[in-house]
């Protein structure tokens, strides 16, 4: 990432993305579905990245992907790393159908997602990431429906790698960057990367909105190898250490976004997390599936 480009102040993406490409280096490709990436990429040749990144339509992220992996394995090219940029609606919604075919053939690339929960490019529509309770253009009362866990899903897949992380976590996603670069096969990770103008929160707070996102337990940082969930030490730490979790109430408060939700219906998110911990705890350093 080159210094200046064209994201809203504040942007958990542009965040990630630069600690991706430190991770993963110069011989990168990226292929970018329609999302705020494309905008804040920039407009040829005054770029924000000095690495390839070809913008691609909605539902044909995981395609393209597909066909510069097999591209550059026709040529013999062996030390480019090919990663697909997503947002959530380009990953739950309308790209899950290439995904997952791209995860079903084990192709060897790398999918981020990164989740700002909510079509933000186009106006802050609901995704099938948006979280329950959230508001948003089409949802103006709150989103009925519970968070699509798309990487639940791709470990479903019996991928090698799955990972979650947080823009707000940097040496988290670093780490699980560098790892995912050494697996062959498919990886997919999946960033929470908080959004002001979309949550509604001062510019100057996304890194502390996602630190109470993890802390709250609301987004759980973990890695799926070879189908062994185990839990990253920001999440670890709250699991083991219940009174230094914070109360959900702290995060919910915190963006505008939520501000339709009573005080019952935050007491209620905060037992459904509660419980949730408590059944992670179970799973922490077993298969998921059989």
């Amino acid at each position: 990432m080159l210094p200046g480009n064209s994201a809203c102040q504040g942007c958990g993406s542009t965040l990630a993305l630069r600690w991706v490409l430190k991770a993963l280096g110069k011989k990168t490709v990226i292929v970018n579905p329609a999302s705020c990436g494309c905008v804040y990429v920039g407009l040829y040749p005054r770029t924000a990245v000095s690495v390839p990144y070809i913008q691609m339509a909605f539902a044909a992220g995981p395609a393209a992907a597909s066909g510069m992996v097999g591209g550059l394995e026709a040529q013999g090219k062996k030390d480019v790393t090919v990663i697909c940029w997503a947002g959530d609606g380009g990953t739950a919604d309308i790209g899950v159908s290439s995904l997952s075919g791209s995860a079903e053939r084990n192709t060897n690339y790398i999918y981020f997602c990164y989740d700002n929960e909510a079509y933000m490019n186009t106006g802050t529509q609901r995704s099938g990431s948006t979280p329950a309770g959230a508001w948003t253009t089409t949802t103006p009362l709150g989103k009925k429906e519970s968070k699509k866990d798309m990487a639940l899903i791709m470990a479903a897949h019996r991928v090698p790698y799955v990972a979650t992380s947080c823009s707000s976590y940097p040496a988290d996603l670093y780490g699980k960057t560098k790892k995912a670069k050494l697996i062959q096969g498919m990886r997919y990770i999946h960033i929470l990367t908080p959004c002001p103008p979309g949550w509604r929160f001062d510019t100057g707070l996304a890194v502390k909105i996602g630190r109470l996102a993890v802390q709250s337990g609301m987004w759980l940082l973990y890695e799926v190898e070879n189908g062994v969930f185990r839990l990253s030490p920001p999440s670890r730490k709250i699991l083991e250490n219940p009174e230094k979790r914070v109360p959900v109430k702290e995060y919910i408060r915190a963006q505008g976004r939520f501000r339709g939700m009573s005080e019952n219906e935050i007491t209620l998110l905060q037992e459904m997390i509660d419980s949730k911990l408590e059944k992670v705890a179970e799973l922490d350093g077993k298969p998921l599936f059989f």
